[in-house]
Parts: structure tokens; C-alpha cells; sequence
């Protein structure tokens, strides 16, 4: 005799049909659920190539491998899943769905035994097919049983913050019993028909012997019950949380290709034909958007990094979801679901794009509909007044133009406009030619330059901002007005490489500049863009310089270098480190190589933690015991070092008043081209 079992053991040709039809029944009524959903998303903006109906959500032969590659990586590998709470959740969440997944290919294998010709389900292959799936049921089981203990002990705490709906406990309930009453149904088969074999269905077989003999009507009463539970399953799985399941597959797989931190543009063609600019309601968002919504399996990761959470205000982005979610039902406009006192509160610093397993773009949906409310008048106060300092003196200052070369007095500094050939164009930026801290880094990085060799060149007063402060606080056509103004620059002087000193400007120059060339009909420019930190570490590299000193040295690396721009080796190359922090992928496992010398924080890298001042909120008034700044001084002085080395002006600001509010120690805040520079005295 062959192991194996025989299939729908007991029970009559009625309950046979009577089990087709209500399991369909309620497929049908998720699919049906699922459809009413695609039509809410088909409200929004297309994006990329548009088709017809709800073939717009379907692959086309060119997209398939990006498909592909894309639900392999987020969603077979959760890479974004193993990257936070690694001691809690992550594990966590990797039971419960490598347990689901495994009993859903279990169920696949006996349903193509079942219904197609090949009868495979027998022998040996029988045998170990009990047995793996027998034990991997046990993560799913395990992992929900955990999941619903750390949601019931988290009840009242603001961090972590967990959903404390009925329907979360209800849905791991559920999900609980399932597990539960399916080993029961595989122990109650094992005591009505027993077979030699049995042992190989260990955690069954154990409950089994527990349980002892049964009727067959005991065992037809147990089957059903346990089918109960899969119907209700399926038929509500669309209205609770653990519709991820299905739609974190979709927006995966579809995902903009753009890289964390960008910024898509706004044409006056769009705003000639919508008569409106930014987001006022959610079908003004795109489908991929509006679909990324029911993604969210709000598990809060987005909030516990949120910066402006972390001090205390009302900006989370997990409720932000959630309340735009709603309001595409609803109708209500986006800034009143939100509040605009949240919206305002953002950084932008991605902290919560990064952190997302299911890979939400929480930033563009905030900027979104900051454009919004900017072009309506609804911001005032000091965020207004720098964008009209942008707008008329472009400095976000309002320091005049003529100021941009104050810096460079005494320096001997070559000019685009004197002809002077060059390699580099040394892209200063607005705090970088006025703020009294970042002027020295100015100057330690041109005086760098030229000991090592390199040629470069400034634009001085042709210089305007890049329009970051502008564009993410969402003034939108200011940005693109300040951008049009450099890319005229870039052409007359031919620009092929920039260094900035600046982790904002290095990222708008980089990923954004192009879009504005292509808008005024200009070609897409090839321009290289580097970060201080990055050219000189190849100087050091060539012996060109000699690093500095790590010696009681914590660094603090800015949010759009060391996150969104995935630079974080060389800052610390500047002291002599080698690490592959740039080279880990984000779950963050592999060789990791650390520094030696150097003290870390507990947060770095694509980790960090923001300062602050991002999304114009440097320019934005602040409470004092609101300051996400002093948090992360906090966490950095944490490690004993007596210094603190930056590169970026904007965090020299924020941690500037931060550490002196957090402690009365003397503490040394300095960017790191200056200690290059220390390191490096001119003969």
C-alpha cells in the first residue's frame, strides 16, 4: 500500500457540491470586492501606457520581467519587511507569510493532484509533503498567535503605533483559528482513518493522540467547521487589513521606477486641462497611488520613523494613508481628511518611503497636495515669506545676488563668466554662500579642490537656488522657474560635472533638473552630479589627500545623501574608514563591514535620522520641545563622541541649536571637509 489520503473522506455528493458553491460564492464575492475597488481606482490619473478597463493594471509583454523581478524581490524575498524591528515585527510578519505561503502552495499541489490528470500525490513524495508542510504551518500558527499578543499588550502605547480595531483582532483572530482548526481537521482525519504513515504529519499525529478515536460524523462536523472559517475568509478578506496580500502583489509589481525622493513635475498643460495645480481631492492622484492606499497594512513603520511624530505632533504618516484612503469614498477634500496642520508638519525626509514594506510613496502624497494649498494662499507665516524670497532675490534667504561671491574674497576663486576651462562646476547653494557655519565648509572644499589639483569653476551671481525649499514646500512652478534659470546656466558654460556641498541640491540637480529640461523643450541632460563627500573621498583614494582623524567622531548622515541618494561610505572614507554601507541591500543582511575607529549611531546610513529641516521646514517656526533636531542630537551624543561630523549645511543649522539645547557640554559640530581640510594645511 502507497502513503497517502484520500480526498473529501465522509462526506456525501451533496456536501461535495454544496462545498463547490459556497466556495466559489465567496471568492466571487472578494473578487467582486476587489473589482469595485479597481473602479474606485480608475479614478485617478493613468500613468505610463493607458489601456482600457482593468487591462490597465495588467503587465504588457515589455513590463513583464520588471513585473516579475519586482514581486520576487518585494514580495517572495520581503526585502523591505527584514529591514526594520528585527528583533519584533520582522520576524514576526516573515512567520506569518512564509507560513500563509506555504500553505497556499500545499493547497495548490493538492488541488492540481485533484483536478488534473497527473496523481502525484502518493509514495514518497507523499510522505515528505506531510511532513514539510506539517511543520512550516507551524510559523503561520505561531506568527499570528504573536501578532495578536503584541497588538493586545501595545493597547494605549503611542509608540509603536499599532491599530487597536476591532477589526486587527478580529482578522488575526480569524487567521488563528484557521491555522488552529486545520491541524485539528488533519488530526481528526488521522483518528477516523489511521494509517501507518501517520507519524509523518507530526503536529496532527500529536493532537491525534490527544484527541483518540472519532466517528466519521465527528470528523465531517470538524471538516466543516474548519471550512466556515475559509469561506468567511475569503469573502471579507478584501474589507480587513490582510487585503495586502493581494494588492501589496499589484503595487509591487507595478511601482514607478523613480527613485526615492524624486519629485514628478507639474506642466501647464496639466494645469490648463484640470484647472487646478497639486492634489485638492484623491482621484486627482494617480492610479498607482490611489492603489497603494488599500496596500497599506498600516503596521505603522512609517510612523515610528517619522521625525515629526517623534516630537510629538500630528503629522502620522500611517493615519495620512488611511484618511486619504477614506476620503476617496467620501469625497472630502484631501487637506481636510489630512488636516493641513500634517501636512505642513512633513520633512520629507523618505524616512517612511524607505520603511514601507509595501513600498508607499507617502512623500508624493503629501507634496501633492502641499502644491495644492499653496496655490490656493493657504500658506503663511515664514514658510511664505522664504518662498518670496526665493521668488524675488532667488536665495531662500533673500540675501542679494551679490552676496554669493562674498565668500569667495581673498580666495582666488575662477568664475564660468571669466572663460576660465574647467572640470567641475562648484555648485555652492544658497546657505553655502550666506550661512556663517556652511561658508566654511565653502571654503575648505575649494581650498581642497585646488591643493588636490582639480579644476573648477563657480557661477557666482549667476547662481540662483535650485528651487528644493520651494518645490517640497509645493511652489511648484517657483521651482521650476529657479531650475530653468540654472539648465540655461549648465548649457552656456557646457557643465558635465557638479559638486555641491549641499545633500538637497545634489539630489534636485541630479534626479530632478532633467525633467525641467525636457519641459522647456531643452535635450535631457548626461550632467554627473557628486557630493562633496564623494569626490573627495576619491582624492583620498588617489593619495591626492590624507583623511582625518575618527578619534571620539560620531557622524550624522543627512537624510538625502545617506537615505534617498545611498551615499554613506564616503563621509566615512573622509576619516579613514572603509565600510559597504552603500553596497547592503535594504533588508540589511550580508557582510556588513563596519568602521573601527569611528562611533556609529544607533540609527545611520539609509537608517538616519532627520534633522529637521527638509521640506522647507527650515524656514518654518518650530517649538522648542518640537524640534525633531533634538532628538537626533540626542541619539548622536549618545555615543560618547565629543564631535560631530556633517555634510550638510541644513543639518549644521538644526543640530547647531539642537545640541546646545540638549546639552551644556562642549561638543564640536563640523562638516567634514573642514576636518579634511585640518588634516591638509597648505604648504
Amino acid at each position: 500500500m502507497q502513503p497517502t489520503r484520500a480526498e473529501f473522506l465522509h462526506l456525501s455528493g451533496f456536501e461535495k457540491g454544496l462545498f463547490y458553491v459556497l466556495i466559489f460564492l465567496s471568492i466571487g464575492i472578494a473578487a467582486f470586492q476587489i473589482f469595485q475597488r479597481a473602479r474606485a481606482w480608475q479614478k485617478g490619473k493613468p500613468i505610463g501606457l493607458v489601456r482600457e478597463g482593468l487591462r490597465y493594471y495588467l503587465p504588457t509583454r515589455n513590463a513583464l520581467h520588471r513585473w516579475l523581478r519586482n514581486i520576487w524581490q518585494f514580495v517572495i524575498l520581503q526585502r523591505k519587511v527584514k529591514s526594520s524591528r528585527k528583533t519584533s515585527g520582522a520576524p514576526m510578519h516573515l512567520m506569518i507569510f512564509y507560513g500563509f505561503l506555504a500553505l497556499t502552495v500545499a493547497t495548490t499541489l493538492l488541488a492540481i493532484n485533484t483536478y488534473s490528470p497527473w496523481k502525484f500525490h502518493q509514495g514518497t513524495y507523499y510522505l515528505a509533503f506531510e511532513f514539510t508542510f506539517d511543520i512550516l504551518g507551524l510559523l503561520f500558527v505561531v506568527g499570528v498567535a504573536w501578532a495578536l499578543l503584541r497588538r493586545l499588550r501595545a493597547k494605549g502605547q503611542r509608540i509603536p503605533p499599532l491599530t487597536q480595531s476591532w477589526t486587527d483582532i478580529a482578522t488575526l483572530v480569524l487567521l488563528f483559528v484557521i491555522g488552529v482548526t486545520g491541524y485539528w481537521l488533519e488530526a481528526a482525519r488521522i483518528s477516523v482513518d489511521p494509517k501507518p504513515w501517520d507519524t509523518w504529519s507530526p503536529v496532527g499525529y500529536a493532537i491525534a493522540q490527544l484527541q483518540g478515536p472519532i466517528s466519521s460524523d465527528f470528523y465531517r462536523g470538524v471538516w466543516w467547521f474548519h471550512m466556515v472559517w475559509i469561506f468567511v475568509f475569503f469573502a471579507t478578506l478584501p474589507r480587513m487589513r490582510i487585503r495586502h496580500v493581494v494588492m501589496a502583489i499589484l503595487t509591487s509589481a507595478e511601482r514607478p521606477e523613480a527613485p526615492i525622493g524624486y519629485l514628478k513635475p507639474i506642466s501647464m498643460e496639466e494645469v490648463e486641462q484640470t484647472e487646478k495645480i497639486g492634489v485638492s481631492h484623491a482621484p486627482d492622484y494617480s492610479r498607482w497611488h490611489l492603489m497603494s492606499l488599500d496596500a497599506c497594512m498600516e503596521c505603522g513603520r512609517c510612523t515610528e520613523v517619522c521625525p515629526a511624530w517623534n516630537v510629538g505632533k500630528v503629522l502620522n504618516p500611517k493615519q495620512v494613508v488611511q484618511d486619504i484612503r477614506g476620503s476617496l469614498d467620501s469625497g472630502v477634500a484631501v487637506a481636510e481628511a489630512v488636516s493641513e496642520e500634517a501636512l505642513w508638519a512633513c520633512t520629507t525626509c523618505n524616512a517612511c518611503v524607505e520603511a514601507c514594506p509595501v513600498l508607499i510613496r507617502h512623500v508624493d502624497l503629501i507634496v501633492d497636495a502641499r502644491r495644492n494649498l499653496v496655490a490656493e494662499g493657504k500658506l503663511s507665516g515664514t514658510g511664505a515669506v522664504m518662498l518670496r524670497q526665493t521668488a524675488s532675490t532667488g536665495h531662500a534667504w533673500g540675501a542679494p545676488r551679490s552676496t554669493r561671491e562674498d565668500w569667495m574674497k581673498g580666495l582666488d576663486v575662477p568664475l564660468c563668466r571669466d572663460g576660465v576651462e574647467f572640470e567641475f562646476l562648484f555648485w555652492v547653494g544658497c546657505a553655502g554662500a550666506t550661512d556663517p557655519g556652511a561658508v566654511k565648509t565653502t571654503k575648505a572644499v575649494a581650498q581642497l579642490l585646488k591643493q588636490a589639483g582639480v579644476s573648477f569653476a563657480c557661477l557666482g551671481q549667476e547662481e540662483a537656488c535650485t528651487g528644493d525649499p520651494a518645490r517640497r514646500t509645493g511652489e511648484e512652478f517657483m521651482f521650476q522657474e529657479k531650475a530653468m534659470e540654472n539648465v540655461s546656466a549648465f548649457a552656456k558654460y557646457n557643465v558635465k560635472k557638479v559638486v555641491t556641498a549641499c545633500p538637497h541640491c545634489l539630489n534636485t540637480l541630479l534626479h530632478e533638473y532633467g525633467d525641467v529640461a525636457e519641459i522647456a523643450g531643452m535635450e535631457r541632460s548626461s550632467m554627473e552630479v557628486f557630493h562633496h563627500t564623494q569626490l573627495l573621498a576619491k582624492l583620498v583614494e588617489e593619495g591626492k589627500l590624507k583623511p582625518a582623524s575618527a578619534e571620539s567622531v560620531v557622524i550624522h548622515d543627512p537624510c538625502y545623501l545617506g537615505r534617498v541618494n545611498n551615499e554613506a561610505d564616503a563621509p566615512r572614507a573622509l576619516l579613514g574608514e572603509r565600510t559597504n554601507y552603500n553596497e547592503q541591500s535594504p533588508d540589511g543582511l550580508g557582510g556588513l563591514i563596519r568602521p573601527k575607529q569611528l562611533l556609529e549611531p544607533q540609527f545611520y546610513a539609509r537608517k538616519t535620522r532627520c534633522c529637521g529641516a527638509g521640506g522647507g521646514r527650515m524656514w518654518m517656526e518650530e517649538a522648542p520641545d518640537q524640534r525633531p533636531g533634538n532628538r537626533r542630537a540626542e541619539e548622536l551624543l549618545a555615543t560618547g563622541a565629543k564631535t560631530v561630523a556633517l555634510g550638510c549645511p541644513f543639518c549644521r543649522i538644526m543640530l547647531d541649536a539642537s545640541i546646545k539645547q540638549v546639552t551644556d557640554e562642549e561638543i564640536r559640530l563640523v562638516d567634514l571637509a573642514e576636518m579634511l581640510q585640518e588634516s591638509n594645511p597648505m604648504s
